[in-house]
């Protein structure tokens, strides 16, 4: 039997984290029900509300968390020269507001006794000396890839940059990404669209082409949950390429593989094109140079057309590796 009829936990989750996992999960454990208020004001513009609350439901989902319930936004906390006594008034009248009256108050902060008292809850604190889940919230806003191995895969992928990684057919975009990824010591996306092709035997049509570009972002998804993921994911390709390709293979486009393409130019921190510089090799797939040449150059006019900046790559792989990491500032 639960130790607690109903729970609270109050917090910013900016950005959640395992102190705060660890706080939940044993809230969880002593209560038949645990209400969680996130602040969502003020917010953070890198982490705003619905980001941190689909966190919280991403991590406890009601099949696996049944007694977890999450809170409504509330308004804008008063202020005057007494911050702790006019936010405790403003959090009790909020919670009646909701019909939420606890009998337990969670935290890991000082202001908890004050807190639990003023609501007419026990007050459970729970590792307020930071020795279970060394962390905090400050912490990890300094520097969240130093500190990294505290964020649960799903919350790191939001802050996991895509690098997209462009070019003609045999351009070495392909070597280069995985180069990149073994190099930077984090993952790397392969290019799905090869996987359709030889799959089709080289025959597709418009619906494939859309098949390739969602398929490609499942991966880039997948790569930045990856555990061991640090700071960038490498793609090999994206949607605007393959809107490309849809149409000089079968003249046209599908309307959401055009919607996809559309998201490209804010969806990578940064656009890299591998130069035709290297021999063309003939995988038995590929046209010959001169298509190729044609290929590149409507990569680039594409790229331009949408104002994404991008860096052209020359040499060979360690040099291309070397200008990437010099544009990252990666060392």
């Amino acid at each position: 039997m639960p130790e607690f009829r109903h729970g609270l936990v109050i917090g910013k989750f900016a950005p959640l984290h395992r102190g705060h996992l660890h706080l939940l999960d044993h809230a969880l454990a002593r209560c038949e029900r645990l209400s969680v208020w996130m602040y969502s004001r003020p917010d953070f513009p890198e982490m705003p509300s619905p980001l941190r609350r689909g966190w919280l439901r991403a991590l406890y989902p009601a099949r696996l968390s049944p007694g977890l319930h999450l809170l409504p936004d509330a308004p804008n906390p008063p202020m005057n020269d007494e911050p702790d006594v006019v936010h405790r008034a403003y959090v009790r009248s909020v919670l009646r507001g909701w019909g939420v009256f606890p009998d337990a108050v969670f935290t890991s902060e000082a202001y908890g006794d004050e807190l639990a008292a003023d609501l007419g809850a026990a007050h459970v604190c729970v590792d307020r000396a930071r020795q279970t889940v060394p962390i905090s919230g400050s912490a990890l806003r300094a520097d969240v890839h130093a500190h990294r191995a505290f964020l649960d895969p799903v919350v790191y992928a939001h802050f996991v940059r895509r690098v997209n990684i462009l070019g003609a057919e045999s351009t070495g975009k392909s070597t280069l990404t995985r180069a990149l990824g073994e190099a930077l010591g984090t993952a790397w996306v392969r290019e799905y669209g090869r996987d359709v092709y030889e799959r089709e035997q080289g025959q597709l049509n418009p619906a494939h082409f859309l098949e390739i570009a969602r398929g490609q972002r499942a991966l880039e998804a997948e790569a930045a949950r990856t555990p061991g993921v640090h700071r960038w994911v490498f793609c090999d390709t994206d949607a605007a390429t393959t809107l490309m390709w849809s149409h000089l293979l079968t003249g046209t486009a599908l309307p959401e593989l055009q919607a996809l393409a559309d998201k490209c130019r804010t969806r990578y921190a940064h656009t890299f094109v591998c130069d035709t510089d290297l021999p063309h090799e003939q995988d038995g797939w590929r046209a010959n140079t001169e298509v190729r040449a044609v290929q590149q150059a409507f990569i680039r006019q594409d790229l331009e057309t949408r104002g994404v900046a991008y860096t052209v790559l020359r040499g060979s792989v360690a040099e291309r590796v070397a200008q990437v990491r010099a544009r990252l500032g990666a060392g």
